[in-house]
């Protein structure tokens, strides 16, 4: 029997105010909105998918009973940590500082400030929360490959 393709394609985001929500992901992180679903006023779907991603997230209401702001540490792979980085800042995200594993060969969980010097896949990282507090990891890989 062959194995079944598993492929994650939806996250599902727990929010308080979905207008906010759709404000912060359009405008400022540069989500594109592709569906905006409200059958009924207890019930809404809003998908939004980053740039390049083939997976998305929902937002809305009667989608979730978790609390809004309690997803942690969703990963949004880049191949220039430092332009995105930029990129967000400008657009009034509020990202923390660059910062790389350390030491690379033997991680143990620490890490410096800064990218990593070689520029080594997984190996950067910031982070930023949505207005409700979901949080998200920018990780850079491929960097030598653009």
């Amino acid at each position: 029997m062959k194995t079944p393709t598993f492929s994650v394609e939806v996250i599902t985001l727990p929010v308080s105010n979905v207008e906010r929500a759709i404000r912060f992901y359009v405008d400022q992180v540069g989500f594109t909105l592709d569906v905006d679903y409200a059958p009924n006023p207890t019930f809404r779907v809003v998908q939004l998918t980053p740039p390049g991603s083939s997976c998305s997230i929902q937002i809305g209401n009667g989608l979730t009973d978790a609390a809004p702001g309690s997803v942690r540490n969703i990963y949004l792979v880049v191949t220039d940590l430092d332009a995105a980085w930029v990129r967000l800042r400008e657009r009034g995200v509020d990202v923390g500082e660059i910062r790389h594993k350390t030491p690379i060969g033997a991680w143990n969980g620490n890490f410096a400030p800064g990218l990593d010097p070689a520029r080594g896949n997984y190996a950067s990282f910031a982070h930023f929360s949505d207005p409700d507090g979901n949080t998200w990891v920018i990780q850079e890989r491929g960097y030598r490959n653009v």
